[in-house]
């Protein structure tokens, strides 16, 4: 099977093997058995073995996987062995969270552009980072060659920010924005609402506490 046609389940999981992997060498370990692993995912042995198979052998039959070995070839599957720089648009409480946020520099994410509209914001800094008029977003983006950008704004602005981002030229959003977004499909895009979680997990609780 060729990568063109890996499953997007699989690609999903490869960012918690990737994570988890990082963390046994942090540990000191040096190599690792799909079932240590799975104990570890708490997913089966067979569904890593698969996954991982899709691009490639990287162990041998009784000795595992080789640690380090692994963790440099998910990097470059997951295209993390290079700096990819993003964009915030939405400079509120959350957008100025994650611009703040110092653990994405150590995976390979350096977010260099913060947009928005509140002239009480904008030219205010965030860290080293200037908050720009989102008036400019397109130009600032196509300059700097951002491909992903995480998007924060309310719900009622959202899908017309997004519009514009793809414009703009950026293939990749996170959204944080409580509203499903209507994008080609040549754009990827990743929805994230706590409160939907949330309410995910509430279904499982004993209301009778």
């Amino acid at each position: 099977m060729t990568e063109e046609f890996v499953p997007d389940v699989v690609i999903s999981r490869l960012p918690r093997y990737l994570q988890t992997l990082n963390q046994m060498a942090r540990e000191g370990l040096h190599t690792v058995s799909s079932k240590m692993l799975a104990e570890r995912l708490g997913i089966t042995a067979a569904q890593i073995r698969k996954d991982l198979s899709c691009f490639g052998g990287f162990g041998k039959q009784g000795t595992g996987y080789s640690i380090y070995y692994l963790i440099e070839q998910l990097q470059k599957i997951l295209n993390l062995d290079r700096i990819w720089r993003v964009a915030v648009v939405g400079a509120g409480d959350l957008g100025r969270a994650l611009t703040h946020y110092q653990g994405f520099a150590s995976r390979g994410i350096e977010i260099v552009l913060l947009f928005d509209i509140d002239p009480k914001i904008v030219g205010t800094k965030v860290g080293p980072i200037v908050v720009r008029h989102s008036e400019s977003m397109e130009e600032d983006i196509r300059e700097q060659g951002i491909k992903i950008a995480i998007l924060t704004v309310p719900a009622e602005a959202a899908q017309s920010t997004a519009d514009r981002l793809v414009k703009a030229g950026v293939e990749a959003i996170l959204n944080y924005a409580p509203v499903t977004l209507i994008l080609p499909d040549e754009v990827q895009v990743q929805h994230i609402d706590p409160v939907l979680h949330l309410q995910q997990m509430m279904y499982y609780l004993d209301d009778n506490d």
